[in-house]
């Protein structure tokens, strides 16, 4: 239970997976990270209608599997639509992903992957 505990602790970061307002907001607001060395990482992805699928399925996984720093990942909904089967599939603890609205995208409460799952945990 400690070395659970340890992990934890470990992560002290948000993420962000998300078009050029809602990432430019957010690092305005603090949440920007790039770490040290040559293969710096950044906690940010900007996506746009340029951005291939591929490369926002890598930048999740990225932040739910590899990196071990990241507590909360914010993703706009509109985004995570476009890699529903991942983001749906992604049971953990750690990070959280919580989908967000978007200045261009108003928010649907039934394609929420945490809301479908507090309904099916509650037997609606």
């Amino acid at each position: 239970m400690a070395a659970s505990a340890v992990s934890y602790k470990e992560r002290q970061f948000l993420a962000v997976i998300g078009d050029e307002d809602s990432v430019t907001g957010l690092l305005l607001a603090g949440i920007g990270h790039v770490t040290d060395g040559p293969d710096a990482q950044r906690n940010f992805l900007v996506v746009d209608s340029k951005t291939e699928t591929s490369a926002i399925e890598k930048a999740f996984q990225n932040f739910t599997q590899e990196r071990k720093d990241i507590a909360v990942l914010l993703i706009n909904q509109h985004i995570a639509e476009r890699i529903r089967h991942s983001v749906d599939s992604f049971a953990d603890p750690f990070p959280a992903v919580l989908e967000i609205p978007s200045k261009d995208h108003p928010y649907d409460p039934e394609k929420d992957s945490v809301l479908k799952r507090v309904r099916r945990l509650f037997g609606e």
